[in-house]
């Protein structure tokens, strides 16, 4: 499968990204990398003390899951490099929770050089009831055909 370039991406285009069980070893790992160990992430009884049923993943976590789950979809985007994103967390993402992406493109726009484009996508992050858990954009560079 070829990835698409800039004149092949339609504003509009959309598709489902495959799905992650989030399990204790995503977070406890992450908790390592970031040096983050808040409570909510890493005790149970803290995080029920405050309303939910058990701990919840990094915010952070479940956007940089988002990003690979984007990586690994069916539909590729000959991307070169994230230029930024805009980001909600909407719901909590549990120990257990299956979590899956759509994608869509909303905006692409040329750029000064003639063999990279501007493509922003917006990405839902759901979890195996349908709930949002985050969701925002991401503009990527993308690269264009060669021109003759």
């Amino acid at each position: 499968m070829s990835a698409l370039r800039y004149e092949e991406i339609a504003v509009g285009l959309d598709y489902d990204t495959p799905g992650i069980t989030i399990g204790e070893h995503h977070v406890l790992g992450f908790a390592g990398l970031t040096g983050d160990f808040y409570e909510l992430h890493v005790d149970d009884d803290y995080a029920r003390s405050i309303g939910y049923p058990g701990r919840v993943a990094h915010g952070l976590l479940g956007l940089a899951l988002a990003d690979g789950l984007k990586n690994r979809a069916g539909v590729r985007l000959a991307a070169i490099v994230s230029l930024g994103w805009r980001w909600t967390f909407t719901g909590p993402i549990l120990i257990g929770d299956r979590i899956a992406a759509r994608i869509r493109v909303v905006a692409k726009r040329e750029t000064k050089k003639p063999d990279r484009g501007i493509v922003t996508i917006e990405v839902t992050l759901t979890n195996q009831r349908g709930e949002v858990v985050q969701q925002g954009e991401n503009d990527m560079m993308v690269w264009r055909r060669p021109t003759a």
